[in-house]
């Protein structure tokens, strides 16, 4: 893959976990004269003109650097591109599969952490939807409304995939109904209702799906035939929410996307919640890393793109590309996470046992302060909103 003089040049985004870790000499089975070089830059600032002046050989990004003609026009040294990230609208892969560049994203690294966020998120705007069998240990505060004839809760999920299908089980596991959409899955117990029905009879509809635009034919094979984007569907993704799905949900029905921003139209959503004084929760946002405060002060809980930040998930990113990367260099993976990992006292069986210590477990009311803080002049800057991801201390996923 690399000259035996020159090595391994990596340039990466520095929000990655653990590069100093994984993407060493010794790590990826470099012999002794080879060297592996290492250039960590922001993610927004891997941009043409760098990859062009530093020709590295691999490409490590996250979610906020697109990867297409564009950034690549000007380089001729990049053999593989790695995103420590679930989804893959940031990158064109039909681009890179032209050039012969290898392609590898982390799918589901962080499945249990954005689950986990989610559940968060629920059980503390609406702490009532812990089932009584899990109450035992609340203070009659919070269980002066619950009695046994409540009904479950109906949580509607749509897109399940590695996130969606994950946190249908921890819906089960606390005794809530489950009615989840994904018209790309074959019908299931959990793939078991329309779009509409999913909107229209859930108490919770929580979004996780990727970001798609529809199918287009714009593009020119070598022979000279129209081709079809990588990021177009038959089920386009962009502004999925918008007016008239809103309108299908009761004014009761809580919305959360931990997905991508523009799944939900955010002009809609503010009319909406202005009329129906929706209860609504966006760890991603639209027009990201910019957020207008109008917009914040609309919202129940709003976090800055940190659903999937645990110590685990973001090791579990890195590991994922590692294992891919030595895959490409025909070399057995020299690393683990679990070396990596601190001792985690966070167990999923004590929470439901003891509900009462959530906040222990995660204070999403404290992402949620420490995101409207940054608001100044009528909004969040973009700068300001990416400081908080990279400062973001870590949290522990919930283990079993």
């Amino acid at each position: 893959m690399t000259d035996t003089v020159t090595g391994i040049t990596i340039l990466a985004d520095s929000n990655i976990a653990s590069l100093d870790e994984f993407f060493t000499a010794t790590m990826l089975g470099q012999a002794t004269e080879q060297t592996v070089n290492i250039i960590k830059v922001a993610g927004r600032d891997i941009n043409a003109q760098l990859l062009a002046e530093l020709q590295p050989t691999i490409l490590l990004i996250r979610s906020v650097t697109s990867v297409n003609e564009a950034l690549l026009a000007d380089n001729e040294s990049v053999e593989f591109v790695g995103s420590a990230t679930i989804g893959t609208d940031h990158v064109d892969q039909d681009y890179l599969a032209a050039r012969n560049i290898t392609f590898a994203n982390a799918a589901g690294c962080s499945k249990h952490s954005v689950a986990q966020y989610v559940l968060t998120a629920i059980l503390t705007l609406r702490p009532q939807y812990w089932q009584p069998s899990t109450t035992l240990s609340m203070p009659s505060s919070m269980t002066s409304s619950m009695t046994s004839s409540m009904p479950p809760l109906t949580l509607g999920i749509i897109g399940l995939g590695n996130i969606g299908s994950t946190l249908a089980q921890y819906a089960t596991a606390l005794g809530w109904q489950v009615l989840g959409y994904d018209p790309l899955l074959h019908p299931s117990d959990t793939n078991n209702a329309s779009f509409e029905q999913v909107l229209s009879q859930s108490d919770i509809v929580s979004l996780h799906v990727p970001l798609t635009d529809k199918k287009s034919t714009d593009k020119k094979a070598a022979d000279g035939q129209s081709v079809q984007s990588s990021n177009g569907s038959d089920y386009p993704t962009r502004h999925l929410i918008n007016a008239e799905a809103l309108a299908m949900m009761s004014p009761h029905t809580m919305l959360i996307n931990s997905a991508r921003g523009p799944v939900v139209n955010a002009s809609d959503l503010e009319v909406d919640i202005e009329r129906n004084e929706r209860q609504v929760v966006l760890d991603v946002f639209e027009h990201e890393p910019e957020i207008s405060e109008g917009l914040l002060a609309k919202l129940a809980i709003a976090t800055p793109h940190i659903a999937g930040y645990t110590v685990e998930g973001k090791l579990r990113g890195t590991q994922i590309i590692y294992d891919a990367l030595c895959e490409k260099l025909a070399v057995a993976p020299a690393q683990s996470m679990q070396n990596l990992l601190p001792l985690n006292m966070f167990l999923w069986s004590e929470l439901k046992a003891y509900p009462d210590r959530l906040i222990k477990f995660y204070d999403i009311m404290q992402d949620d302060a420490s995101l409207r803080s940054q608001a100044v002049d009528g909004q969040v800057n973009g700068a300001d909103f990416d400081q908080l991801r990279r400062d973001y201390h870590l949290r522990r996923e919930w283990q079993f």
